[in-house]
């Protein structure tokens, strides 16, 4: 009896955490099934200088921690303790000539970690180096340790929900709809509020922009949506954004798209459309994470506002523009002053609380009602902080989460693990959530080559 549990403790795999996945996701230790989960002491280490951060990273290094210290209390850490899902977990010491040496500067916290799987792999054990960081893995597969990334929460980016697909019919069919305004086609298997473009078999030219509703029904776009704050949509792909946007009964929108596609200016239009003339929210709330492209510039004199603003300069570029663009032929709107400039519009938005600008440190634990919120650059958020922020929504709120998979500043992050596409693939069967993938840069024809060539 006891030969058989030996080995059936032989065959099982031993995966050797790095410190980043934990910070990425605290509940990664219960996400390998009923294998042994080994923290190596430097990780524990790592752990305990991010417990006082007050950001994400600091959150996932309390939890776990807590975790950690309720397991201790079943038995002896360093010798592994059962865990409630399943599995073992185990903390294993470095020292004490416990490691074989391969090689590498065991001053490197993360090559301490390596230690630990290689000595596991020399004792016979079946080891898999789990972690975020590239270099890392490198490392690992160099010494002959199986690797991996940490792909919970992580979707197939190459098939990726875009929100939209091209159905051909029979003519007849287009006629239909646009007489009857509406068309029941059985058998696409639809999203909700998924865009479907009816193209005529015999006359390409000959097509009508749908949208699921209802299952297998189709309508046609609102025509509310065709001019926002008077800006027209320039691609088929924005006036679905529009049809997105515009529609209180969405509750939550995701864009993604490349640089210059029109996302952020989409949303803050509706924005102001939806808040300023249709009175259908109390403000609007824009944040983004602040992330730096390079060099971190360090200190910022200022209260929280003029720190914001170093950030939040392109929100007040797109601002800017909307109100010089927008606001100005809006003879109806007795909050703005058209004899002003725009810049002086925008600086009234603001100082009325119209608009206003938050870090995303201070979202957890608000409830935000009647506001419609857009999070700019979501891209660079973990799924658990899209799900803290979308979680903040209360009664009335609308909440747009837009940006560009392949310009991620996070260097833990990717096209498939970030929480903005994360976002689309779950929520995709959902009616109260709309998509679109914005395709082609509107910004001007250098920008465009620069998001496809360069």
């Amino acid at each position: 009896m006891v030969a058989r549990s030996n080995q059936e403790h032989k065959v099982k795999k031993y995966f050797v955490l790095d410190t980043n996945v934990l910070l990425h996701n605290a509940d990664s230790i219960n996400s390998f099934s009923d294998n042994v989960v080994v923290l190596p002491m430097s990780v524990i280490e790592e752990l305990d200088k991010f417990k006082s951060h007050n950001d994400e990273l600091g959150r996932n290094a309390r939890q776990v921690i807590r975790e950690l210290d309720s397991l201790r209390t079943k038995g002896n850490l360093a010798k592994g303790v059962d865990m409630e899902g399943g599995g073992v977990l185990r903390i294993f010491t470095e020292g004490g000539g416990k490691c074989v040496d391969p090689g590498l500067n065991m001053h490197v916290a993360d090559n301490r970690i390596l230690a630990v799987a290689y000595t596991l792999l020399q004792q016979g054990e079946k080891v898999i180096f789990v972690s975020k960081d590239i270099n890392a893995r490198l490392k690992a597969d160099a010494l002959g340790i199986g690797v991996m990334d940490f792909e919970k929460q992580k979707v197939n980016f190459d098939e990726l929900f875009t929100g939209q697909r091209q159905v051909t019919v029979a003519g007849e069919l287009i006629d239909k709809f646009y007489q009857e305004k509406s068309l029941v086609y059985p058998g696409l298997d639809l999203m909700p509020n998924e865009f479907v473009l009816l193209i005529d078999e015999g006359n390409e030219k000959h097509t009508a922009l749908t949208r699921a509703r209802d299952g297998e029904m189709l309508v046609p776009l609102q025509e509310q949506a065709d001019a926002v704050w008077n800006i027209r949509s320039r691609s088929k792909e924005q006036r679905m954004a529009f049809e997105l946007l515009m529609d209180p009964a969405i509750e939550l929108v995701t864009m993604v798209g490349q640089a210059g596609t029109g996302k952020t200016l989409l949303a803050l239009a509706a924005a102001l459309e939806c808040t300023i003339n249709f009175k259908r929210y109390d403000r609007i709330l824009v944040s983004r994470p602040i992330i730096p492209l390079g060099k971190d510039l360090g200190y910022m004199p200022g209260d929280k506002d003029e720190k914001l603003a170093h950030w939040m300069q392109p929100i007040f570029d797109n601002l800017t523009f909307l109100m010089a663009d927008g606001a100005k032929k809006k003879e109806h709107d007795k909050d703005l002053d058209k004899d002003e400039s725009a810049k002086q519009k925008v600086d009234h938005l603001l100082h009325s609380h119209v608009v206003e600008l938050e870090a995303l440190t201070y979202i957890r634990g608000r409830s935000i009602a009647r506001q419609f919120v857009i999070v700019d650059e979501a891209q660079n958020l973990t799924p658990h902080e899209v799900k803290t922020i979308v979680s903040r929504a209360g009664e009335g709120t609308k909440m747009v989460l837009t940006g560009d998979p392949y310009q991620i500043d996070n260097p833990y992050l990717d096209s498939s693990s970030n929480g903005l596409t994360y976002a689309v693939e779950r929520l995709k069967g959902q009616a109260f959530h709309g998509h679109i993938t914005l395709v082609k840069s509107e910004r001007s024809s250098m920008a465009a080559a620069a998001a496809d060539l360069l």
